[in-house]
């Protein structure tokens, strides 16, 4: 059985925009929904991704082929935000065992792992500036709370973007051993299993 199913962070959450008395209901999408990916999602993510990334570094985190592969592989650590059906912003990880990212880390999947790696937070270009991206952060960071085998999740970013994971509580652990082409990255880790009264208190 799918992690998804079991755990309440990732049962879907639909909020839905009140209808005016003698208004008629046109559709029955939720206005917003959290749910986990799967590969038919994948041209949805690697659209915003392209256009996310490009621009700014040149380089996509994921290509459509490793989008796919680790939708396929572990669906149930990626979290999509959609607004009445329509993918809005996303976050894709996967697992690995070893204390710091290593090239493979790009590529693996390691089912035994207990870290978390975030290959990719994206958020639609229509909905940035909203605060969106630093919600979803929020609730994955909450659902993997509710994961008995995850211990932390790490992710690498440009310096710019530090400050930003900061904010969501990840620490700076220093340069990562991962270049892509010119561009360097700053490692940084999230500690998961250290939040163990809140799992507690959490309804996991």
């Amino acid at each position: 059985m799918s992690v998804v199913s079991a755990l309440p962070f990732l049962k879907p959450i639909h909020v839905r925009t009140p209808i005016s008395p003698g208004r008629q209901r046109r559709h029955t999408l939720p206005a917003s929904e959290f749910r986990s990916l799967s590969p038919e999602d994948a041209i949805s993510v690697f659209e915003i991704e392209r256009e996310a990334f490009i621009s700014v570094s040149g380089e996509c985190p994921l290509h459509l082929d490793e989008v796919r592969h680790f939708l396929t592989l572990c669906p149930e650590l990626s979290l999509g935000w959609f607004e009445e059906g329509r993918l809005v912003a996303f976050i894709i990880g996967s697992l690995w065992d070893q204390e710091k990212l290593t090239m493979d880390a790009l590529t693996l999947h390691k089912p035994h792992g207990t870290t978390v790696h975030i290959h990719v937070l994206a958020v639609h270009r229509t909905f940035r500036q909203q605060g969106k991206g630093s919600i979803l952060m929020w609730r994955y960071l909450q659902y993997l709370r509710c994961l008995p085998y995850v211990r932390r999740a790490v992710l690498m970013c440009e310096d710019f973007l530090v400050p930003f994971y900061q904010k969501s509580g990840f620490k700076v652990l220093g340069p990562s051993e991962i270049t892509v082409g010119p561009l360097t990255f700053i490692e940084m880790q999230y500690p998961v299993r250290g939040h163990a009264f809140m799992r507690r208190n959490s309804g996991c």
